[in-house]
């Protein structure tokens, strides 16, 4: 169990992502990260650490992403819950694809992960953690033609298992992508906003107005 939030619109997307990860903090707190992007940065930042929200306040207030405020943004964040692999950094969502232009965060199992990887490593893919999750960018990356959302239907028709998929690129910085089987998305619908949570606490405060996805 992980707790999921996504976003694009104009707010401060580092202050909305932690808010609605210190809501989802009980889903998972072994470690944390957030991806944002803006129109001209050439690939999502990451930050990203072992540990609880605190932690990545902290990294965050250290390091802060340079969007400048008002400008069109998307961002994902996650905390995480370790089932395949140790909660460390390395396997701290979210995870990115070799190109680095594809972040995506996570939530559920993917059952046949270890056959996906083993083919993408026969086509030299590089891995950098152990988690499951990570063969989602990679294969995000091998199926983009141009467009996001069919990049991310491409991927799911590979994906044994259980999935909530947040997506982000830097190739539509102004796009936000998700997809759900078995793990909970919902969707919260403002003015020229939206927010993505794997719970409704984590976006009750911007919006009544939510869309539960079905699988």
């Amino acid at each position: 169990m992980c707790g999921i939030v996504g976003y694009v619109g104009r707010r401060d997307v580092t202050e909305l992502l932690l808010s609605g990860l210190y809501r989802l903090e009980y889903r998972g707190y072994d470690s944390a990260g957030i991806a944002v992007q803006a129109a001209g940065m050439n690939q999502p930042r990451v930050l990203r650490c072992s540990g609880r929200i605190n932690a990545l306040k902290a990294l965050i207030e250290e390091a802060p992403p340079a969007i400048p405020p008002g400008t069109p943004c998307v961002g994902i964040g996650h905390t995480r819950w370790a089932t395949h692999g140790a909660p460390t950094t390395a396997n701290a969502h979210p995870h990115v694809s070799p190109d680095g232009t594809f972040a995506i965060v996570h939530n559920g199992i993917i059952d046949n992960y270890a056959k996906l990887k083993k083919r993408l490593q026969e086509k030299e893919h590089e891995f950098r953690s152990e988690t499951d999750s990570e063969v989602i960018a990679h294969l995000v990356e091998e199926c983009y033609e141009g467009d996001l959302r069919s990049a991310l239907a491409a991927t799911v028709e590979q994906l044994d298992g259980t999935y909530g998929i947040v997506l982000i690129s830097s190739r539509q910085p102004d796009t936000i992508v998700a997809a759900r089987n078995g793990s909970p998305i919902v969707v919260g619908v403002c003015e020229n906003e939206t927010i993505i949570a794997s719970d409704v606490s984590a976006i009750v405060q911007y919006t009544q107005k939510a869309m539960f996805l079905d699988d």
